[in-house]
């Protein structure tokens, strides 16, 4: 398995969710534990996804998450979960 997170930041609107979850469906690649939160109308959530069986390089999937948060007003940002673990320890 190849963990990697999301997170999802932007004004609330109705279907980010189900936009992110389309093209992560259209991709392989398989939500494994999501989290989100609306606080004063922004919209903030985290995903952790199993991307080994992803049809696309990394790289390209994490443009195209870009675009996909360009089109519904947010920002996406992906990162391996190995990666994301180095930033993070204390």
């Amino acid at each position: 398995m190849k963990r990697a997170i999301i997170t999802v930041v932007g004004k609330d609107t109705v279907g980010i969710i189900a936009k992110v979850c389309t093209y992560l469906s259209e991709e392989n690649v398989n939500v494994l534990d999501i989290s989100q939160t609306i606080v004063g109308g922004y919209f903030n959530m985290m995903m952790i996804v199993d991307v080994s069986a992803s049809r696309v390089e990394f790289n390209k999937l994490s443009d195209e998450l870009a675009e996909v948060g360009n089109g519904i007003g947010c920002v996406i940002r992906i990162q391996l979960e190995d990666i994301f673990d180095m930033m993070h320890r204390i």
